[in-house]
């Protein structure tokens, strides 16, 4: 049993990556174009530009979700999120009352950590970044390395 799941993790892990990577790209898109409701607390408009931190975060939300839904740069714009939502949750969240429940940052307190595991998992499979990976490290390998070994 253990054997066949193991076997499926990256599959499970890219799954797993495009579902939070669009939910996160659809929250930021929300605050900045507006669409699927808008950003919480404005009826159904939009976060004005250059507002510090809301307008910001909803570009990273965007861009970082973006990356991750694609499997592009994924490391590195999970950690991005991750921060993000790390400052959300201390900056904005925090102040109300000590636990997530109490001050309404349970979502801020998941997509964190979510990103954070994301960070040392990888894309998994379907990713972008194994594609250019493969074709990085088969550009930088002579022709005769990478012809197979007969044994």
């Amino acid at each position: 049993m253990s054997a066949r799941l193991n076997s499926a993790q990256p599959y499970v892990i890219g799954a797993f990556r495009m579902v939070v990577g669009l939910l996160f790209a659809v929250h930021g898109a929300a605050s900045l174009f507006g669409v699927l409701g808008g950003a919480g607390g404005t009826g159904g408009g939009t976060i004005p530009a250059g507002t510090w931190p809301g307008w910001y975060a909803a570009v990273i939300q965007l861009v970082a979700g973006a990356l991750v839904l694609l499997g592009l740069g994924t490391r590195g714009a999970a950690l991005i999120a991750s921060g993000s939502m790390a400052y959300a949750y201390f900056d904005v969240h925090q102040q109300a009352a000590l636990w997530p429940i109490q001050n309404g940052g349970e979502l801020s307190v998941l997509f964190c950590w979510t990103f954070f595991l994301l960070v040392f998992t990888g894309s998994g499979a379907f990713g972008l970044d194994r594609l250019v990976g493969r074709r990085t490290a088969a550009d930088s390998e002579p022709t005769a390395e990478r012809a197979p070994v007969a044994a």
